[in-house]
């Protein structure tokens, strides 16, 4: 009775996939096995080309500080819109004055016009100036980098219309009011440019994946 498989091959013969197969037999297959890892440790896992998303930035004190006076800044502007209703009177008057001193007839009817003209641009401004107030704290607490520049040029601007107004005759709660935004103004744009506040903007606006 012959055997049915090949004899085993004598000590010493190379085996496996490549060996030539024996006499009167085909090789057996044997299956290389996998290289093991020298350290026990599982095989690193493929980069994908991207870094993981880092957390909420946190926003620093400074800003904190610089988002809430904003706020107060937006509750001014709509105190100074008030007061052009209770200081119309003072309107009427200095349109008054202004036309006995260009030497023109007091027309009640301009005067009138003149006034409603004024409280009309005081509510327009008030309101306007409320509405860039909320906008750069919302902004500028997010982070965007536009925002502080912006924020920026409009103190630029309200200081030189500050100065403009100095010449004109104004009822002193209103210019104490100016003096108050201004001064507010001023610390506010300092604080957006603080080392911290700096950073924050920088980490706000680094790209993400």
């Amino acid at each position: 009775m012959s055997d049915q498989y090949p004899p085993p091959p004598p000590p010493g013969e190379p085996t496996g996939p490549g060996t030539p197969p024996p006499p009167g037999g085909s090789a057996p297959q044997y299956g290389t096995p996998p290289a093991e890892n020298p350290y026990g440790a599982p095989p690193p896992a493929p980069a994908y080309g991207y870094a993981p998303q880092a957390g909420p930035v946190t926003r620093p004190k400074s800003m904190d500080t610089a988002v809430m006076l904003m706020r107060v800044g937006a509750v001014l502007s709509l105190v100074s819109l008030v007061l052009s209703f209770v200081f119309a009177g003072d309107i009427r008057e200095q349109a008054t004055q202004a036309l006995q001193d260009s030497g023109q007839t007091v027309d009640q009817t301009l005067v009138d016009s003149a006034v409603t003209i004024g409280i009309a641009v005081a509510v327009v401004f008030g309101l306007l100036g409320a509405g860039l107030w909320l906008l750069m704290a919302w902004a500028n607490g997010k982070g965007k980098s536009w925002a502080r520049i912006t924020a920026s040029i409009l103190f630029a601007l309200s200081f030189v219309t500050f100065l403009i107004g100095l010449a004109q005759p104004t009822p002193l709660l209103s210019r104490v009011l100016s003096i108050v935004s201004i001064a507010l103004g001023g610390y506010i744009v300092y604080l957006l440019w603080r080392k911290e506040s700096s950073e924050f903007y920088a980490a706000s606006n680094a790209p993400r994946y």
